[in-house]
């Protein structure tokens, strides 16, 4: 009678057995090469890490300790780099990468931040305990080779998970906080950029706009004083002319206010404002607003500004026909959604601003989707943190 390879579990359906391999495969090879390499590379390791601390610590009375200290904890870090590495050719473990050091303008706030990396102590301490498990490793797969051998694969698994362990615990990232610290010190590059940027517009645009017209008048006004006894009649003229000099000046300021912050957003909100900005767009553009109540300045400002962006690009890039706009509030977050029939094709870094939008959320925690095929139509949702609006910022309070 023929055996069966299955057991019965009572339902007609058997639960097969896991296929006979061979007991020295390539993942076993490798266990074994990781387990001798040990001792070598702890050796070194260990070198290193006392050389460092011993080096650090006695000259930390002088001018040169700490940032020999500093030195060698970057130098850890690429130790840790390189544990990685082995570990995940070797091992098959897969740990991520832990965020690089945030730049610093100066020696001190540099020396201090490389000082208190978590990063760099965690590879210090993982190499200085290495030393032994690297001796005991090796010695026990060494011996194995050639009088243990049967048992080996399994001596090489059990002690190899061991390794795994290591690996995870104190050479891989503190993901969440090295993640958020990361994002934080980007958000915080592309806040200070971007203020810098608007800065040097409103420069701009009062230098070259308003300011200029306010000179022109002043010479104007200056000229029709000087004739205002000999020639009435050209001093008319030219008060006129000034005039509409004001009012053209008048005009370029309520617009770089408006660029600033719109004073019907201020005082009535996102609807009101995301109609007045949609009568300004080439194409007829549907607004829709369902929020029971104002967010933060902040948020609505944001929230405000990508609109207009987006609706001056389709303005000047989509050759659409219809646009709409939908802002509705889900949970903790609020939604804006700008679709447009146009032809489509919209990337990120196509220098449409897309990406500085993107940048922009990013740094209050938003999020920027852009799906737009070629031949359209073009859908752009941004999704940004709801915070409620305070009381010193009702609906007629300034900016």
């Amino acid at each position: 009678m023929t055996e069966r390879l299955f057991s019965d579990d009572g339902d007609g359906d058997g639960a097969r057995l896991p296929p006979p391999r061979f007991a020295y495969d390539r993942a076993t090879w490798k266990e074994i090469a990781h387990l001798l390499a040990n001792l070598p590379v702890s050796l070194v390791g260990f070198v290193y890490v006392v050389t460092v601390l011993l080096t650090g610590g006695v000259l930390a009375l002088t001018v040169i300790g700490f940032p020999m200290l500093a030195g060698g904890l970057l130098g850890a870090r690429q130790l840790g780099r390189l544990e990685r590495a082995r570990a995940r050719k070797l091992l098959g473990v897969r740990v991520e990468e832990p965020s690089p050091l945030p730049r610093r303008s100066g020696f001190m706030p540099w020396l201090w931040m490389t000082l208190k990396d978590p990063v760099g102590w965690r590879t210090v301490l993982y190499e200085f305990i290495r030393l032994p498990w690297g001796v005991l490793t090796f010695t026990v797969t060494l011996i194995s080779l050639f009088v243990l051998w049967p048992v080996l694969p399994f001596l090489a698994r059990g002690l190899t998970s061991a390794d795994r362990a290591m690996v995870r615990a104190l050479l891989s990232p503190s993901d969440e906080l090295e993640r958020r610290i990361a994002e934080l010190e980007s958000d915080r590059g592309v806040v200070v950029d971007t203020a810098a940027a608007d800065l040097r517009r409103i420069e701009r645009d009062l230098h070259d706009g308003a300011q200029a017209r306010l000179v022109n008048l002043a010479m104007g006004l200056g000229l029709a004083k000087e004739k205002l006894i000999e020639d009435p009649d050209a001093a008319a003229t030219m008060v006129a002319e000034a005039h509409g000099e004001v009012k053209l000046a008048l005009q370029e300021l309520r617009d770089l206010a408006r660029g600033i912050h719109p004073a019907v957003l201020t005082d009535r909100g996102l609807d009101a404002a995301l109609s007045s900005v949609a009568t300004r767009c080439t194409v007829p553009v549907k607004v829709t607003v369902d929020l029971v109540a104002r967010p933060a300045a902040a948020i609505e400002g944001i929230a405000y500004f990508t609109v207009s962006e987006l609706l001056q690009n389709i303005s000047k890039h989509s050759g659409a026909r219809a646009a709409s706009v939908e802002v509705w509030r889900s949970a903790d977050r609020l939604l804006v959604q700008v679709e447009d029939d146009g032809r489509g094709g919209a990337r990120l870094a196509d220098g449409t601003g897309m990406k500085g939008l993107a940048d922009r959320l990013g740094a209050v925690d938003g999020l920027f989707a852009l799906d737009s095929p070629v031949g359209g139509p073009t859908v752009v949702t941004a999704e940004l943190p709801w915070r409620d609006r305070t009381e010193d910022q009702g609906a007629g309070s300034p900016p």
